[in-house]
């Protein structure tokens, strides 16, 4: 997908694009932080946590990732794959869905509206792959500023969750197949 008008393309993501993807979480943490959020992802950088690269690493060579690219360079990720994290307290759909599994963009270019683009981006892939349900799930506490985002972009909230004591929330969309 190209949105030439916002220098704005979407591409298959993979194992190179590793260390954009973990500068951008890493920013992610301090603009929370920043903002006086310290318990959605902690205040310990990503690529400090025990794990985070390897996770990383992970969602970009065994998932579907993709990359929102501004003039050429990285600014946003989408990880799309066929459940939930396995470790989340979350079940699996009784039926195929596709499940956003990380959603981050490059704080700095904020007002692009990258996480929009990748989110239809995901619609569109789930719709390509004849599947019906596309699910996310994220941290419910702040004020349930981040489900209202993706109330926001089509999602409907549908159980409540806790992981330890981080509330989370998970939300899902129909998505029409093409006939």
């Amino acid at each position: 997908m190209d949105d030439t008008t916002r220098g704005v393309r979407i591409r298959r993501g993979g194992r190179a694009d590793a260390p954009a993807v973990l500068d951008m979480l890493d920013a992610a943490v301090a603009w929370m932080n920043d903002r006086g959020n310290t318990e959605q992802w902690g205040t310990t950088p990503f690529s400090e946590k025990p794990g985070g690269a390897d996770l990383v690493d992970r969602y970009l060579t065994e998932n579907l990732p993709y990359i929102a690219e501004v003039d050429g360079t990285p600014a946003a990720a989408l990880v799309l794959d066929s459940e939930p994290d396995p470790r989340a307290p979350i079940a699996p759909a009784d039926e195929p869905e596709r499940y956003v599994r990380l959603l981050v963009s490059d704080r700095r270019l904020a007002g692009r509206n990258l996480g929009s683009a990748l989110l239809a981006h995901a619609v569109e892939e789930t719709r390509r792959a004849g599947v019906r349900l596309l699910r996310v799930d994220c941290w419910a506490g702040g004020g349930g500023e981040l489900v209202a985002y993706y109330e926001r972009h089509g999602f409907t909230p549908t159980e409540t969750f806790l992981a330890g004591s981080w509330p989370g929330q998970v939300l899902a969309q129909r998505v029409l197949t093409a006939r």
